[in-house]
């Protein structure tokens, strides 16, 4: 089994956020606003059939959506 692909939106050490792929040790690109790179990311993310994780100032997780691949999609309630 393969490993999933990940965009995540972190905070900048320096001001502003960032999106990253996963295990990028460099910046995809860098917004002044979270919302902007939520926006920008979650684009290049559904475009790549990735998972797509939203952090918090401290580095939490506060959110993560599945655009394609998830090993536990939901069930079919007909």
């Amino acid at each position: 089994m393969s490993k999933r692909k990940t965009h995540h939106i972190v905070p900048d050490p320096n001001g502003g956020w960032n999106v990253k792929k996963g295990g990028a040790s460099k910046a995809s690109k860098h917004f002044d606003t979270k919302q902007s790179a939520i926006d920008w990311g979650r684009q290049v993310s559904k475009n790549q059939g990735s998972e797509f994780i939203i952090h918090g100032k401290n580095g939490k997780i506060q959110k993560a959506d599945s655009h394609g691949g998830d090993p536990f999609p939901p069930r079919d309630k007909r």
